[in-house]
């Protein structure tokens, strides 16, 4: 496509105002898609600030920074007024020590991190990765210890793991926050999946909505929704509830480490997930609420809509 005259000025402005400038869909406290996740959370591994444009808000930027530089995807990270790539390139770099080297920091430490696979996880990961041909297991541990595994092409950068007989692929962040993880595999009312520790941590306990509302009207605990825009919409939040996607983890990550945290989603599942997140940062009475607002609504109050 062609790029008027107005937009490449825009866009010059910009690249000669900011030295590093990512365009992404969403912003840098809520990226809207994964790869602009993914090269957020790059960046804020070296950089305390950087500007970003939100080309969701901007749709002449959005189409003009792909003509601009000649790349038809979001997100673009340029630097010094040049395009370095997107979020693949910008993940590949920093695995290779290149990107700190462009901005002037420390080489990442490559040191492989201790961790123990226990015997039920490395059997749940053998028969899982049984036809996964050419691919590597990855495992990505995030500023705030979200951790997520999968299957992806290895690369010469990565930091490479065995523990009972499995390989695990590391990126240089994420290889210094495993350091004596232990990984199992877990059962719980919600299903089955493998599991993160870390060291310290204290165990998830589970909370039935008859307990939660107990305590409730004790006011002696804190109950966080975890569910998304559109799940409060078909039922509202408790009264008493504080919504994890509106204050942010770093606000509530904030609480005194001995607070009682409840955390509650649709059915319980994604409740202990963003739970588990908190344990990792220190927090030592965590709970998640069995079944959810659904069984709120089934075992507590009709009048909640269930969906």
């Amino acid at each position: 496509m062609s790029l008027d005259s107005t937009t490449r000025e825009r866009i010059e402005s910009l690249l000669k105002d900011h030295r590093v400038v990512l365009f992404m869909k969403g912003t840098r406290q809520q990226p809207m898609c994964g790869f602009s996740a993914a090269a957020t959370n790059t960046l804020n591994e070296l950089l305390p600030e950087y500007h970003t444009v939100n080309v969701l808000e901007d749709p002449e930027i959005r189409e003009g920074i792909k003509a601009f530089g000649n790349w038809p995807t979001i997100p673009q990270l340029y630097v010094d007024g040049e395009l370095v790539g997107g979020a693949d390139i910008i993940r590949q770099m920093y695995g290779s020590g290149e990107l700190h080297q462009l901005f002037g920091a420390a080489a990442p430490d490559r040191t492989p991190p201790e961790i123990t696979i226990t015997d039920k996880a490395a059997e749940a990961i053998r028969q899982g990765t049984a036809n996964a041909q050419g691919l590597a297991l990855h495992l990505e541990i995030g500023p705030d210890h979200s951790a997520g595994f999968q299957l992806a092409p290895s690369s010469d950068h990565d930091i490479v793991v065995v523990a009972n007989g499995i390989e695990v692929h590391f990126d240089p962040a994420s290889a210094q926050r495993a350091k004596d993880i232990v990984i199992d595999w877990v059962s719980t009312m919600q299903g089955e999946g493998l599991s993160l520790k870390f060291p310290g941590a204290t165990e998830l306990k589970s909370m039935s909505v008859h307990e939660l509302k107990q305590r409730l009207t004790k006011g002696d605990i804190t109950l966080i929704d975890v569910r998304p825009a559109q799940g409060r919409m078909m039922a509202a939040p408790l009264p008493q509830a504080r919504v994890l996607e509106e204050e942010g983890y770093a606000a509530l990550a904030a609480l005194p480490k001995d607070t009682a945290l409840a955390f509650i989603c649709h059915h319980g599942i994604s409740s202990r997930s963003a739970a588990e997140r908190f344990i990792a940062h220190g927090f030592t009475n965590i709970y998640s609420v069995d079944g959810g607002m659904d069984a709120w609504a089934a075992e507590i109050d009709s009048s909640v809509p269930r969906y």
